[in-house]
């Protein structure tokens, strides 16, 4: 549920405070079971507004701060109220009984000082940071309005100025609940300035020094910056947080990716987007540090944690001239021998797969060109001096896997096959991994009567294995009883595996700010070029056959779709939130119905492409 993989605050638990007991019978309170299962009191959240998940007998009316709310037929609610700034409490009540929940909700603007201050925590950059000479850097405070601000680096004395209103972008999740436009935000006497880091107006004995360690190259640190406040004729000094150095460019470090496929980034911090991992072993040069995070010299960032630095290497480039592939059973590996092993990426489009080797230069005169099973043309080009493409031309839209690695210093990619038919029954031949969402300690959403996400996944994929194997699949499921597995532990299943197309199967809940009586259906989620076309036609064969609504079809960066070995699409079968829906997802025929329609939709999909 993407309640949990992307909103990790997002629990709904059981327990909050029941009031009435001291006044009413033990007896009385079973038969008149008010429940609230989101959110726990003292809850906090930065959303505008709050869904309260729960239920209570359908005789009788549900009341919060005294406001009648609507229920289901069989007396489950999830109506969102306005939360303002601060504490908020909540009263529900059901006939004798009464909780009290409160939720606060916390102000994503920094607090304004009065005085000569600064505002806590709002001084930039506020780790340790490197830059090559020549690059800019700013700073930036919050600061009481009508303020004189500036900074001192060195000798050098930069201004900054209040800045202008600038709108506030929403979280990503924003896009799975509608409301993603940019927010008007209020001035929060903001104050930055830029320079540009240069060793001659900046270079002074007293102010600079350099850092000296046995085989690593000699960086100039310029210190941590003085921050200086005037206001009212009173003026305060701070020093910032993150100390600035100079990289030397004539002698840059060396990073090689020690983990088997290293994380890389637009940007210094995991809130920036992931672009195609790097295979274990490349290396690259290091053009800039934020804290941990690494920039390597194709504009990548990748944690420090996931490299390790190579005393004395220079700059990694690489010349490259033939290519060569091979063909093993159900899959076709084309080898790049390279000098050194380069950053790479791959783009997937409906009919090709553009791989592009950074550092390179080509010196490609002649490759094979034999009958291949899904590769009609290999086309290759010097994008600019440091960048090559090869472009495969491919005899169908859909792909089933790639994966990348490094044997020595040369590049591998490898290639799969459609599957072969290898029997009468429709899925024969196929392999198909289950992935139930969630599993032991981590529970997932949770339904108005404390129903468990994870058990109701397990379920319904039990029941589509079923399914499956009746039709001649060979199935694998990632967990097949109550225990709990972690994210990467379940993307090394499906490369170990490496199944036809890989499902995760989850149930849905929302952020705080979603509509959670309202907002249902069935979703699908995907993120590969090559799991469009399964999770569209999974999508629409479901919401037509069965009638659900259609909650949508995304692009989601999520750990079960980023899988690149099979075709992976997640799906979330309906709302655990949603008080009419989640009737529908655990009553026994409508799981049993919901099963047999996916896997009717596989076998439609697997007819269709084998077309």
């Amino acid at each position: 549920m993407l309640c949990s993989y992307l909103f990790s605050g997002v629990k709904p638990v059981l327990g909050l405070f029941l009031i009435s007991s001291i006044l009413t019978p033990y007896s009385v309170l079973a038969e008149q079971s008010l429940k609230v299962v989101y959110p726990r009191t003292n809850h906090k959240t930065s959303a505008d507004k709050i869904f309260f998940i729960g239920t209570a007998p359908s005789t009788g009316q549900v009341f919060i701060n005294g406001k009648l709310i609507k229920r289901s037929q069989s007396g489950h609610f999830a109506p969102s109220l306005p939360l303002s700034i601060g504490v908020n409490n909540f009263t529900i009540r059901y006939q004798n009984q009464e909780l009290l929940i409160k939720v606060t909700r916390l102000s994503l603007q920094p607090e304004i000082p009065t005085g000569a201050a600064f505002a806590p925590n709002s001084l930039t950059p506020f780790v340790d940071i490197a830059r090559l000479p020549g690059e800019t850097v700013c700073f930036s405070a919050v600061a009481p309005p009508a303020t004189k601000v500036s900074v001192k680096l060195g000798l050098q004395t930069i201004s900054l100025l209040p800045q202008p209103q600038i709108a506030q972008l929403p979280d990503n999740k924003a896009a799975l609940t509608g409301r993603n436009q940019p927010i008007a935000s209020p001035s929060v006497s903001k104050y930055e300035g830029c320079t540009t880091v240069g060793l001659n107006q900046l270079r002074d004995n007293n102010t600079i020094k350099s850092t000296v360690i046995p085989d690593t190259p000699t960086l100039i640190e310029l210190g941590k910056p003085e921050f200086q406040l005037t206001v009212n004729g009173k003026t305060i000094t701070q020093t910032g947080t993150g100390k600035i150095t100079v990289l030397p460019q004539a002698q840059l470090q060396v990073a090689e990716v020690t983990s088997d496929a290293g994380v890389a980034r637009t940007g210094p911090s995991t809130d920036f987007s992931r672009l195609t991992p790097l295979p274990k072993g490349t290396r690259a040069s290091i053009t800039g540090r934020d804290g941990d995070w690494l920039r390597l010299d194709y504009g990548a960032w990748i944690n420090s944690k996931e490299t390790r630095i190579i005393p004395g290497s220079v700059a990694p480039r690489t010349i490259i001239r033939s290519v060569g592939y091979r063909n093993l059973q159900g899959k076709t590996e084309i080898v790049f021998p390279l000098q050194v092993p380069v950053p790479v990426s791959v783009q997937q489009g409906d009919k090709s797969l553009t791989l592009t080797l950074y550092n390179t230069t080509a010196q490609t005169d002649t490759f094979r060109t034999d009958n291949n099973p899904i590769i009609s043309r290999l086309d290759w080009q010097q994008v600019n001096p440091n960048q090559v493409t090869y472009t495969f031309n491919l005899k169908t839209n859909q792909q089933w896997g790639y994966k990348l690695r490094y044997e020595g210093t040369s590049l591998v990619l490898a290639m799969r096959h459609p599957p072969t038919k290898t029997g009468r029954k429709p899925l024969s031949g196929v392999k198909v991994l289950l992935d139930p969402g969630h599993g032991g300690a981590e529970s997932g959403a949770s339904g108005p009567e404390g129903t468990l996400e994870k058990d109701v996944n397990l379920v319904i994929s039990r029941l589509i294995r079923d399914d499956l194997i009746k039709r001649g699949a060979t199935v694998v499921m990632t967990r097949n009883s109550d225990v709990e597995l972690s994210l990467v532990d379940r993307q090394k299943i499906i490369d170990a595996e490496e199944p036809t197309i890989a499902l995760s199967v989850h149930h849905n809940s929302l952020p705080d700010d979603g509509d959670a009586e309202n907002i249902k259906g069935f979703g699908t989620f995907w993120y590969n070029t090559q799991a469009h076309d399964l999770a569209l036609f999974l999508h629409n064969y479901v919401v037509e056959k069965i009638r659900r609504p259609s909650y949508g079809v995304f692009w989601n960066n999520l750990a079960l779709t980023r899988p690149a070995s099979s075709p992976s699409v997640l799906l979330e079968l309906g709302f655990m939130s949603n008080p009419n829906e989640i009737e529908l997802i655990t009553n026994p025929e409508d799981q049993r119905k919901m099963a047999r329609t996916i896997s009717n939709g596989i076998a439609e999909w697997f007819k269709k492409n084998q077309k």
